[in-house]
């Protein structure tokens, strides 16, 4: 606001509050203006069902020109309707644009009666589950896999326990190195008591989830971003997009209480894909097994999923295909930010059509 404190004045200061006072008075019409904000930009099919878990198919404005469709699985701690936000802001709907058949998991809200699901349940019956499906109704014996975040660290299991059912692997800000230095959420749950902590809650609520993500950039996230929504109270257009971010942040399902203890312990304290140890239905993941061509797109200013925590991916998996791409933005923006509109889905449609034969 001011290049030194020498350069405040009672002038500027008052021409900085009568800003503010105006701003303040334009948002209260622009707020009355307002309708709820929704989410969600294209048009979708539900196509399988397992309980709670329901498998979508992204219907775009003509048929898909690609042979073989897109599983995009995403976390489990927020909704997956980032992928597709809005109009202006929707990985779906560019890749959808550009001939992809895209397809994507809902898990879902979870409740008490999933506080048994493990991670068995997750990977080898939900994912498992909706692979085979896709891989019946196309007719084919593998599909492609786009996992983001916490689904990146899925589907890369996935791929290792049953590679022959994945043609191409697409990992968007994956973490695969738990044990990094600059990682401070891995930092935090090393210490953690899970076994007390779940059996104490159950079901780990998604308000304590959220808390915890927030503390990670406290001043950016609980003050900065507040303080900044007044310069757009007077525009409509920006609120909107403003609060529907906000929606998705607060919308968050519960976790099932026996899946994140075995994630936390065997992924994030064990760091097993690169010490071993993670075991799925009595079976060891070696990310060895992973011998489809794999694309890595990790975020250079990722505070969750930091760089060196992706990119040991690379001298861990079995394939001689593997590409990495640099996004140059946060963990939120490789999905919603103008340039990863026009970078993103490129980089994913140009690799795939190179590995379409």
């Amino acid at each position: 606001m001011y290049d030194s404190p020498f350069d405040v004045t009672p002038e500027k200061l008052a021409e900085e509050a009568a800003k503010v006072q105006q701003k303040l008075g334009a948002g209260l019409s622009t707020l009355r203006e307002m309708d709820e904000v929704h989410y969600g930009a294209t048009r979708k099919q539900e196509v399988w069902r397992d309980g709670k878990v329901v498998l979508y198919r992204f219907v775009g404005d003509a048929p898909p020109t690609a042979k073989i469709p897109i599983l995009i699985c995403y976390a489990l701690v927020n909704r997956p309707y980032m992928v597709d936000l809005q109009d202006d802001r929707s990985l779906v709907k560019n890749l959808l644009a550009r001939g992809e058949d895209v397809y994507l998991i809902d898990w879902g809200y979870t409740d008490r009666s999933d506080r048994f699901l493990t991670l068995e349940d997750y990977i080898e019956r939900f994912i498992d589950g909706a692979v085979d499906y896709l891989r019946d109704a196309h007719g084919l014996p593998a599909i492609n896999l786009l996992g983001i975040c916490q689904g990146g660290a899925f589907s890369l299991t996935y791929a290792a326990l049953h590679p022959e059912k994945v043609k191409n692997l697409i990992a968007m800000v994956t973490p695969v190195d738990f044990h990094t230095d600059d990682n401070m959420l891995s930092n935090w749950t090393r210490g953690l008591d899970i076994d007390l902590f779940v059996d104490t809650l159950g079901n780990v609520p998604a308000d304590l989830m959220n808390l915890c993500y927030l503390t990670l950039k406290p001043w950016r996230l609980f003050v900065q971003k507040y303080v900044g929504m007044v310069d757009i109270l007077d525009d409509k257009k920006a609120m909107e997009d403003f609060l529907r971010m906000e929606k998705w942040i607060f919308d968050s399902p519960d976790q099932a209480g026996e899946a994140f203890r075995q994630f936390i312990k065997q992924y994030y304290q064990g760091n097993g894909f690169v010490n071993g140890g993670i075991v799925i239905g009595g079976r060891e993941v070696d990310l060895g097994f992973v011998d489809m061509p794999v694309l890595n797109i990790y975020a250079e200013q990722d505070h969750l999923v930091p760089p060196s925590a992706s990119r040991p991916m690379k001298d861990l998996v079995g394939t001689d295909d593997y590409s990495e791409v640099s996004f140059r933005g946060g963990h939120i923006g490789i999905y919603v930010s103008g340039r990863a509109q026009k970078e993103v889905p490129s980089a994913i449609h140009d690799w795939l059509a190179k590995r379409a034969k």
